[in-house]
């Protein structure tokens, strides 16, 4: 089971990625966070979550999630990957050096099997006022692009296509 929790949908891209990267490509189901609430996740043998950040943090009902069904996730084999701009650094792209899987793993007291952590994509065209104005102005503090005429993908997919072999493995 591959469940996201994306702002934007580059974190649904980057599943679908993963799904279509598997070598069990055929055996997973995706959905998206809201769904997965009235799902039965322990008829999975593996489970993915997927989740963006914006303004700093995870969707709330991402440890909601956690929450309500970690004793299943901690029986499973089970993965979590983080989607955040700041991954766009080479400083801040690993589990061990982004601020937000570390924050994560200390907030949902949940310890997958495998954890990553994937730059995202800024698209300031389709972005409302506010939140191109707020993310020009963190992009800016950060160094980052400010032209807000362009779209910005940070991905690294061969980073996506071998955490999907990794976890392929587990």
């Amino acid at each position: 089971l591959i469940i996201y929790s994306t702002t934007d949908g580059q974190t649904k891209k980057i599943c679908e990625t993963i799904k279509d990267n598997s070598i069990n490509r055929d055996s997973y189901e995706m959905i998206s966070l809201e769904e997965a609430f009235y799902k039965e996740i322990e008829i999975y043998d593996k489970i993915i979550i997927g989740a963006s950040i914006r303004y700093g943090r995870h969707n709330p009902k991402v440890y909601k999630f956690i929450e309500k069904n970690k004793s299943i996730l901690e029986k499973k084999k089970s993965a979590f990957f983080s989607v955040n701009v700041v991954a766009r650094k080479e400083e801040k792209n690993s589990p061990t050096t982004n601020p937000y899987i570390i924050k994560f793993l200390k907030k949902s007291n949940w310890r997958p099997k495998k954890i990553g952590v994937f730059a995202g994509k800024i698209d300031y065209p389709r972005l409302s006022l506010i939140n191109k104005n707020v993310i020009r102005l963190i992009m800016f503090i950060t160094n980052g692009p400010t032209n807000t005429k362009n779209t910005y993908e940070f991905t690294d997919w061969h980073s996506v296509k071998k955490f999907i072999n990794e976890f392929d493995k587990i």
